[in-house]
């Protein structure tokens, strides 16, 4: 990576950007770009994009060596040199992952100097600016950032961003080839940015567009930030093949360091505010100090600590994986890098086979394998909890707040339901509702514990037994991944047992991730194969689940989507009547 070019020509080439930029502005309008952005829109889809977003400006990095090179930048190109800068808070997190560097050690500025369009419409060059002096260790990242421009973008303003009205710009921009490619929130200027990888065959010469969105949207940035899209991750940004699938092979430190880091307990002896010399963390997790400090040096590029001169400091991210932190991943930690990285290690018999590879490796499916070891079981169900975060918008579900203003207390069935993190969510939403968990006896107790815990234990029943056991007369039934564990027949068979308890007017919440028609990125896709590895299951699509339902005697009236990619799906028995009727 060469930083030897003179320091004026860098500034030269930064301000011919600049100035291309500028230009750009002025001779685009909405109308006429986003076809050439998304080839192929046209019709609804065109009108929906063209009349819920402005095009508001063209942004690009620049790295001045200093304010006054910023500011002969600016009137250069005929821009205000007064413009009013704040802080970056998505471009400096993008620039931090890519170079492996502490976000602290980047003071990237956004200012907005107005451009006029051709008819007059206020406009924008957005400039992210990186101070880079001379003979800074800045230079490489200036030098690689100027080649691959992977800030350049062109950015639309989303005139009333309601939350359903953004998710919708977002699916038709997914339909059209742009591929989701991270976005942040930026408290400085209450704004949310949701970044797209521009289609192949855009005839532009800018890659990536910018749905921008005023106040906090930070549900919809959550869902278009689990939608993973490999070909597009920033890690993997302008790799040659070879390095790209040599990264790709080092996956399995990163799953062992990551466990590591939790099973040794070090996240809870560092905090995110000061940092501490390797030998003052060995004592007291009982490690070898050099050897320590192997680990923390790769934790450090993976963005779990920062390594700093006094010594090493916990992030946000590693401290996900504090035993006491609100809705801790440790659980996670511990079950990818334990008895599931285990099995992983035999995926190719569940390939030859179709067998799962844990039945091969442990002699036995992983239920009754979990269930003889109290200890490996509870870690499991608080591993289940770990992933609550999909369970946030359920409460608000149509089906449940109907059934909360019945005026008869409704009752909400949750079968299988863990140790009843989602009953408890549920529950707490809506102090009217009564639950009934149905789950395998030491479940129960831990469900017990928690839901005593969160004040709803009053409102709850437990009963430990199986699918067969599932209890008659409830109002809302709820299985939540469950089903993606069980073969086909399995599944119509507890299907099956809802069937025969529910009443005619009951409903079924089905939570599981839904793998995509078009064969796009997704975490269904992932969880499929994880789901053959360890437990024989799959993911499915709606339309699978929907013949499901129907062998069972249910049909799907509906589905909406949930976090991490997953989707609930509504079902009633055959010729129910409209729950909304009922609950009038």
């Amino acid at each position: 990576m060469t930083t030897t070019l003179p320091d004026e020509t860098l500034l030269r080439d930064d301000t011919a950007c600049l100035r291309a930029a500028a230009r750009f502005v002025r001779d685009h309008d909405s109308a006429d770009l986003l076809p050439l952005l998304l080839p192929g829109l046209d019709g609804p889809d065109l009108r929906a994009l063209a009349e819920h977003c402005r095009f508001a400006h063209a942004g690009l990095l620049l790295f001045p060596p200093d304010a006054d090179g910023l500011r002969a930048q600016l009137a250069d190109c005929g821009l205000a040199v007064d413009t009013p800068s704040h802080p970056s808070v998505v471009v400096r997190e993008r620039l931090a992952l890519r170079h492996l560097r502490d976000p602290a050690e980047l003071d990237v500025r956004i200012l907005r100097p107005q451009v006029d369009g051709r008819d007059g419409e206020r406009r924008a060059v957005e400039v992210f600016a990186l101070t880079v002096p001379p003979h800074s260790d800045l230079e490489p990242i200036a030098a690689y950032e100027r080649t691959r421009r992977h800030e350049a973008h062109l950015a639309f303003e989303v005139e009333h961003p309601e939350p359903l009205a953004l998710r919708g710009l977002c699916a038709i921009l997914d339909r059209h080839g742009a591929r989701p490619d991270g976005g942040g929130y930026n408290p400085h200027e209450d704004g949310t940015v949701l970044y797209f990888t521009l289609p192949a065959d855009a005839a532009c010469d800018y890659r990536r567009l910018e749905l921008y969105a005023r106040g906090d949207h930070r549900d919809t940035l959550a869902a278009h930030l689990d939608h993973p899209d490999p070909h597009h991750h920033p890690r993997h940004d302008a790799r040659p093949p070879a390095e790209t699938l040599l990264h790709l092979f080092t996956g399995a430190w990163t799953t062992q360091a990551l466990a590591t880091f939790a099973r040794l307990g070090l996240p809870d002896v560092m905090d995110t505010r000061t940092a501490h010399r390797g030998e003052d963390l060995a004592r007291p997790t009982g490690t070898h100090p050099r050897s320590l400090a192997t680990l923390l040096r790769y934790l450090a590029m993976l963005g779990a600590v920062v390594e700093e001169q006094e010594g090493f400091r916990l992030t946000e991210l590693g401290s996900l994986l504090r035993a006491d932190t609100p809705g801790s991943m440790r659980p996670l930690a511990l079950m990818y890098g334990g008895p599931f990285y285990r099995s992983f290690g035999a995926l190719d018999h569940a390939v030859r086979t179709g067998q799962p590879a844990f039945d091969h490796l442990f002699g036995e499916n992983h239920f009754d394998h979990f269930a003889r070891d109290p200890e490996l079981a509870a870690l499991f169900d608080r591993s289940m909890a770990a992933s609550s975060r999909m369970f946030q918008p359920l409460p608000a579900h149509p089906v449940i707040t109907a059934a909360a203003q019945a005026p008869e207390a409704a009752t909400v069935v949750d079968i299988a339901g863990g140790n009843g993190e989602l009953l408890g969510r549920i529950l707490t939403a809506h102090p009217r509702l009564r639950g009934v968990l149905l789950e395998r006896p030491h479940a129960v107790q831990a469900a017990r514990r928690l839901l005593d815990a969160t004040g709803c234990g009053p409102r709850c029943d437990y009963r430990a037994g199986d699918f067969a056991d599932v209890p008659s007369g409830g109002d809302v039934y709820i299985l939540s991944r469950v089903l993606h564990d069980w073969d086909d027949d399995r599944c119509r068979e507890i299907l099956r047992h809802c069937v025969r308890a529910m009443p005619a007017d009951a409903d079924l919440l089905v939570v599981e991730r839904l793998l995509p028609v078009d064969g796009s990125p997704s975490l269904a896709t992932a969880w499929d194969l994880h789901m053959l590895c360890n437990v024989g299951g799959r993911e499915r699509r709606a339309d699978h689940y929907a013949r499901l339902l129907a062998d069972a005697g249910l049909q799907l009236v509906g589905r909406r989507p949930l976090p991490l990619d997953a989707h609930v799906l509504h079902a009633r028995k055959a010729g129910a009547p409209d729950p909304t009727a009922r609950r009038s």
